[in-house]
């Protein structure tokens, strides 16, 4: 029996496995979907990504399934349930900017037809395909995660600074950084 070679950061968990294999890296196009992962990752900054794994279905259990329409018009106690949920992340300001970036979501949709529209125009339309070797060349940042961060940041976004706007890409499939070693990795 063969072993599928994974990217360096896939660990043996099953989270990690399926989310590698079935979901990081593949382009996504749906706006309710890209509006979760947006959130996901600021939630993952300062954490480890198997942490939000663990505890993606208590998120949309307390976020309405990421229904950013429902999100945009919280009352201020259902952001109080979220801070008392133990089941997710407590921090406050980014509880506070799921609210801030629902009303963003559907300011971007307004303005561009759909979110999609707006953010798959980084990449004009077609997903960046690194040729990385090892997980050490993976950026943590890149000049076009940068622009990014400022645009969704003068839209009204938080917690959308250049790092997790990268990892947004790379979770999104803007951006396939699976290695060349993995099975992920587009063969010609």
């Amino acid at each position: 029996m063969t072993l599928e070679k994974r990217c360096a950061w896939v660990n043996s968990d099953p989270l990690y496995i399926a989310y590698h294999d079935q979901e990081w890296g593949i382009p996504v196009h749906d706006d309710q979907q890209l509006f979760e992962l947006l959130i996901l990752e600021g939630f993952q900054s300062g954490l480890s990504w198997i942490t939000i794994l663990r505890k993606r279905d208590h998120f949309r259990e307390a976020f309405d399934q990421f229904d950013y329409r429902k999100i945009a018009q919280w009352p201020e106690k259902k952001l109080s349930a979220c801070l008392n949920n133990p089941h997710i992340i407590r921090n406050r300001l980014k509880i506070n900017a799921v609210k801030m970036n629902a009303q963003a979501f559907i300011n971007i949709q307004e303005k561009f037809g759909s979110f999609d529209r707006y953010i798959w125009e980084f990449v004009n339309y077609t997903p960046i395909q690194n040729h990385f070797f090892s997980h050490q060349e993976l950026p943590s940042s890149t000049e076009l995660s940068l622009t990014m961060s400022q645009s969704l940041k003068k839209h009204g976004f938080k917690f959308v600074g250049p790092t997790i706007c990268y990892s947004f890409m790379q979770a999104a499939g803007l951006v396939n950084d699976h290695l060349t070693e993995c099975f992920c990795y587009p063969k010609k």
